[in-house]
């Protein structure tokens, strides 16, 4: 997968926003690379940071499903060729739906062939659909193929469902419809060292802007750290035994013995919610939940159930 334009072959092109790269997503992009490879063209993927929504209707701008780093970390699993990543601003958002297909996807990027779901919009004020892509594309000589919408048991998968399950803590829904644990990465930054004091140590994770979460509280988790996972419990949100401030994310992992993980890009699989945030009585009555906070995280993480 690379950055920039693309070759001098023509290309066969998806475009959207892609928040959360969940099942629905996912069909498209491995379509885009199936129909490239048989027509000898290159596959790109042209999508928009940040979300449209917030130049468009800010107040009505989502949570992410996954940041821009987790973005390209999803889509380097598909083996694009391309990757375009397009300032969304004022005067994009002014571009009618002829202007962005002829000045953007035919002139700038070759376009030979379009793949889109079945639910896509684009141009200003979303004027743009598939009737109008075709119409287009009879005009420019590139083919419309639209790839129709992915269920996950009786619903159709989309990222605002998704958002309604992780903000109502039902990771299993938001699972079914990502086909993968939800996630959400993060540097690794100094803390207060409250965990190391009490024996257990923590991982603070910074997380990027306007990170969908789940619920607070006390999560049974898998930490990826170098393409490698580790179990791990994690405390979503404040600290009010210290009466710290709002909070955040921190792991703690059952087993680590390798160094600090300062600077690192760690990730957080969220596998199951072991109690919300509570305060406690001082340093010992916490340290004693803590201990059964980590039995409880080893159980749920031996539940093949729960990490198949």
């Amino acid at each position: 997968m690379a950055a920039g334009l693309p070759g001098s072959r023509r290309t066969t092109i998806t475009v959207g926003t892609f928040d959360g790269v969940h099942r629905g997503h996912q069909a498209v992009l491995r379509e885009i690379v199936r129909r490239a490879r048989a027509a000898d063209r290159e596959s790109v993927l042209v999508t928009f940071e940040p979300h449209p929504l917030r130049i468009v209707a800010p107040e009505r701008a989502p949570c992410l499903l996954t940041t821009p780093i987790e973005r390209r970390l999803l889509w380097a699993q598909f083996e694009l060729d391309y990757v375009v990543v397009v300032p969304f601003d004022e005067r994009l958002r002014q571009l009618a739906p002829e202007e962005f297909v002829r000045d953007v996807l035919v002139r700038q990027l070759r376009l030979g062939e379009l793949v889109i779901g079945y639910d896509h919009g684009f141009g200003k004020d979303r004027a743009g659909d598939v009737e109008t892509l075709r119409r287009l594309g009879t005009e420019e000589k590139f083919s419309v193929d639209v790839v129709g919408p992915v269920t996950a048991g009786e619903q159709t998968v989309s990222s605002t469902k998704i958002r309604d399950a992780i903000a109502g803590g039902d990771l299993a829904i938001a699972a079914a419809g990502l086909g993968r644990r939800y996630s959400a990465y993060g540097r690794v930054v100094h803390g207060a060292g409250r965990g190391r004091s009490l024996g257990f140590a923590t991982a603070n994770l910074e997380l990027g802007l306007n990170k969908c979460l789940p619920p607070e509280g006390v999560y049974a988790v898998l930490a990826e750290i170098d393409g490698e996972h580790h179990g791990a419990m994690a405390n979503l949100g404040p600290r009010p035994t210290f009466e710290e401030g709002p909070g955040g994310l921190e792991a703690h992992l059952l087993d680590w013995s390798g160094e600090p993980l300062y600077g690192a890009l760690v990730g957080i699989e969220f596998v199951r919610r072991l109690r919300p945030v509570k305060r406690f009585d001082g340093p010992e009555e916490l340290s004693a939940q803590l201990s059964c906070d980590r039995a409880a995280a080893r159980t749920a993480l031996a539940d093949p159930r729960e990490v198949a």
